[in-house]
């Protein structure tokens, strides 16, 4: 049986220890808390001091940076960024390709479809239909 993580150094010549999610092979860095039910693919990243909850879905080749946290029920497209510090309220769902900016906030519930970009520090709430709801 082969190893069960990986040794990847960052841009500052530090190296990072990654193991596979049991749910979907996914990398999780050490420092990282993922709930044992959520899915992470193959492909996807999760940085250190992420917090995945329970039921979330992170599709591959998705990174997670640091510090973010996902809520419950969250579902995260293949192929998405969710920068350092944001945050995604439970029940969200993230589209293909988007980027979620470094502090930003996507409220629970919230529908963001694909190829979408949201800015660093802006806080995003729309309804299931993915309108853009007033702030």
């Amino acid at each position: 049986m082969g190893k069960n993580y990986i040794d990847i150094e960052n841009d500052r010549g530090e190296t990072l220890r990654y193991r596979k999610h049991a749910n979907g092979r996914g990398l999780i860095a050490n420092g990282a808390k993922v709930h044992p039910s959520a899915t992470i693919e193959a492909g996807a990243y999760i940085e250190p001091g992420v917090q995945i909850a329970a039921g979330a879905y992170i599709g591959s080749g998705a990174w997670i940076e640091s510090d973010v946290v996902i809520g419950p029920k969250v579902r995260i497209a293949p192929h998405a960024h969710i920068g350092p510090k944001a945050k995604v309220g439970a029940g969200a769902t993230i589209g293909v390709r988007t980027q979620v900016g470094s502090g930003a906030t996507v409220a629970g519930g919230s529908l963001i479809g694909d190829d979408v970009t949201i800015h660093d520090g802006e806080s995003v709430a729309t309804d299931r239909r993915g309108f853009r709801l007033a702030a």
